[in-house]
């Protein structure tokens, strides 16, 4: 294509709704309607990767010229090294183009940021991006929008990037390159295209979304919501982060546990040092099969088949080190079966602890969900879950629309959830608690 606009495969064009491209489910032989075109070539080509100070000074002289949103993407190396850092940065505004910009070689890039001074930015899955280009010093400076959170509010049932893109522009995005180690140097000239075209159709995408939203009446619950995604502060550090092991749920004991946190930390510390992904350094299930087995000796380790690789058996006797640590360890030293909440105890126990606040839970979670029926909007994105169940186990005294206001504002929600929620709330938890069995409102 021609006029600033990527270059696809041909095709003929996109079908009606629920026909590729409206965000149903892909193209199949049986399907009548016909293939949408495939991006293959950025619109400009590929750009070099601006990797040295002076071609950093130059990029942010273009970004400062260049005039509306900002298209901001990253690529990170999930699964190949550790922790969660940007290996490659895209950029697109009008008058500006595409840029790819190398934070491995470049840690600083907030000569970018203030370049872009208050323009709007405009990422896909924001949340997941944000906090690594904080880290190399990009934050926005004024708004901000989320393609994948705007898809969900719309309604649409496919919210990744490519579902959007077929629904919305009625082209398709390659996503080959998606999950390869972006730590890679030198990126291969196919990865570079890839990262392109992944920033390639932001800015037209972004104003179809928000046409759709506008026309929903949803635009100002999706500004709102943008608007909490950027404004979040950095995620606290997680309390006991060895109890995410995968298959956990098979360790029963105190004991075993200890085994656990014990080979974690020690595969935390040799992934760190290594600059690996933890789970290429000891998978999960090792350190279940371990912690289950506890064994004695390097010959009962080894034993295990998770551990029968070459490179586990280097580290035999590390492991059964971390293994013996968590075995010697005093028994008020041995972590606790499940980690102390401060939050209300799972629902499930609801109805035995306190059964008025497991009908008000019940209530409230009808009109959440006839409400997000209504509406179109996922329910976790209507209001959080845990806020609703916080909100149900201690609920405002007195329960009234008003105290509902009060309590949902301050856990966090935004003002269009409170005013679609609250006076409907209210009405069905006091009906819960004023219900046989119920306690007095």
């Amino acid at each position: 294509m021609t006029d600033g606009q990527p270059r696809t495969a041909a095709a003929a064009p996109p079908g009606p709704a629920g026909a590729p491209g409206s965000g149903d489910a892909p193209a199949t032989a049986e399907d009548d309607a016909p293939a949408l075109p495939v991006l293959t070539e950025p619109a400009e080509g590929v750009p070099e990767v601006v990797a040295d100070a002076a071609a950093l000074a130059d990029a942010a002289e273009r970004l400062a010229a260049g005039t509306g949103p900002l298209a901001v993407d990253a690529e990170r190396a999930s699964g190949y090294r550790y922790g969660q850092r940007a290996f490659l940065v895209q950029l697109r505004r009008a008058g500006t183009g595409t840029l790819l910009v190398d934070p491995d070689a470049l840690p600083d890039l907030s000569v970018l940021a203030d370049a872009a001074g208050d323009a709007e930015w405009v990422l896909h899955a924001a949340g997941q991006d944000l906090p690594c280009l904080a880290d190399v010093g990009m934050r926005p400076g004024g708004d901000l929008v989320d393609t994948e959170l705007g898809a969900r509010l719309a309604g649409f049932p496919r919210v990744g990037l490519a579902a959007v893109l077929q629904r919305l522009l009625g082209v398709d995005l390659a996503k080959e390159h998606s999950a390869v180690d972006w730590s890679t140097r030198p990126l291969p000239e196919p990865w570079l295209r890839y990262a392109a075209l992944d920033v390639e159709l932001l800015l037209p995408l972004r104003d179809a979304l928000l046409a759709v939203l506008d026309e929903q009446g949803k635009l100002d619950w999706a500004r709102q919501e943008f608007a909490a995604v950027r404004d979040a502060p950095p995620a606290p550090p997680r309390t006991d982060p060895w109890r995410r092991t995968s298959g956990l749920h098979a360790v029963r004991s105190r004991r075993q546990l200890a085994v656990v946190r014990e080979l974690w930390e020690e595969r935390e510390r040799i992934a760190q040092r290594r600059d690996v992904s933890p789970g290429r350094v000891l998978p999960d299930r090792a350190v279940v099969a371990a912690a289950t087995a506890m064994p004695t000796s390097p010959a009962a380790l080894a034993a295990l088949p998770v551990f029968s690789g070459p490179a586990n058996r280097r580290r035999a006797a590390t492991w059964l080190e971390a293994v013996r640590r968590g075995q010697a360890l005093p028994e008020r030293d041995l972590p606790p079966t499940s980690t102390p909440s401060s939050g209300p105890p799972p629902p499930r126990s609801w109805k035995d602890k306190d059964p008025a606040a497991a009908a008000r839970l019940a209530a409230a979670r009808d009109v959440v969900a006839a409400r997000s029926e209504e509406l179109d909007v996922p329910v976790e994105n209507l209001l959080q879950p845990d806020l609703l169940r916080r909100t149900c186990w201690e609920p405002p005294s007195p329960l009234d629309e008003a105290g509902l206001r009060r309590a949902l504002a301050a856990g966090g929600a935004r003002p269009w959830q409170v005013d679609l929620l609250a006076p409907d709330l209210a009405v069905a938890m006091r009906g819960a608690a004023d219900a046989p069995g119920g306690a007095p409102a």
